[in-house]
């Protein structure tokens, strides 16, 4: 729902239900501030408070209470004039056809899905996990209304309607004597087993070039072409790893690992590319889904400037 009040009943149920301000905006992955501007503008619009400022947190007032009855209501009825609305634009029926790499399957892409399930529960799916290539192959062969992949070619059959780039960086359980550190260096990790992604993964090429660049041999390696199974070994605390920011994501978003970009001038990210092939025609459904992705997307790019602000 994008209406302006919808939004802030959103934003409003996470605070009333989580009594924090910070909880709320964890949970929708957005701002503090954001959370805390929506609060404040409705406070002054409605000329009430809402809720009660405590050392524990926050705490609904009468008002906030009964506005929280309101809202619920108005969650419930409003989706009933959504569904109206969709059988007005042909929304009641059809299928999303998709393609994604395997890296993608646990973070953003996700939660488009599971907000196209919650808002359009009619709507059927058909995804493809596969390679980059197999996923443009079909895009441009009509076979899928779109699809992410890694490192796009330029390709007049392919158009690339949104894009993300992800640096590469050192990755670290959050008991490593290194996680407090602003910066890390190669010779800072002479002592780590460093875990090494191996072929097929595309970050292979990536990660070798940088020990060759940095003229480092790790003393202890373990290599692996699951990157699952590598997160879970560094979560342990049992070494390190150089991996790029969409592989620890949804590790991150759980704060379970820690991530420290690696800065050196040359060093090229990895880009996903949302794609499109130009001559197919897309669904209104399909197209409704992409807007949430490009949505996704976005946001992931600010927690990328964050982490090199910080």
């Amino acid at each position: 729902m994008n209406t302006p009040f919808s939004r802030f009943s959103e934003y409003f149920i996470a605070v009333a239900k989580s009594g924090s301000l910070r909880k709320a905006a964890d949970q929708l992955f957005i701002s503090v501030s954001a959370v805390h501007r929506q609060i404040a503008l409705a406070e002054d619009e409605l000329g009430i408070i809402l809720f009660e400022r405590l050392p524990s947190g926050l705490k609904l007032t009468l008002a906030g209470e009964l506005l929280y009855a309101d809202v619920l209501k108005w969650q419930k009825e409003f989706q009933q004039t959504r569904i109206r609305f969709d059988e007005i634009q042909g929304l009641t029926r059809g299928t999303i056809e998709f393609g994604l790499i395997s890296a993608l399957s646990d973070g953003f892409v996700m939660h488009s899905v599971q907000y196209m399930y919650e808002n359009y529960p009619w709507i059927n799916f058909n995804i493809r996990v596969a390679d980059s290539e197999i996923i443009a192959e079909k895009i441009m062969a009509a076979e899928l209304d779109f699809g992410l992949i890694l490192n796009p070619k330029a390709h007049l059959h392919l158009e690339v309607v949104h894009f993300l780039e992800l640096p590469l960086g050192f990755v670290l359980g959050n008991a490593h004597p290194l996680a407090q550190a602003e910066k890390i260096y190669f010779s800072d990790t002479v002592n780590d087993n460093h875990f090494i992604p191996a072929e097929p993964l595309i970050i292979h090429d990536y990660v070798q070039a940088m020990y060759k660049h940095h003229k480092f041999i790790p003393a202890h390696k373990t290599e692996s072409n699951d990157i699952r199974l590598m997160n879970n070994l560094i979560k342990a605390n049992t070494g390190i790893g150089i991996l790029s920011y969409l592989d620890v994501f949804p590790e991150l978003e759980r704060k379970e690992l820690i991530f420290k970009p690696i800065l050196d001038k040359g060093l090229h990210p990895l880009t996903i590319a949302l794609c499109v092939a130009p001559k197919r025609q897309i669904s209104r459904v399909s197209q409704l889904m992409i807007k949430n992705i490009i949505g996704q997307m976005d946001d992931v790019k600010n927690k990328v400037k964050d982490i090199f602000c910080s």
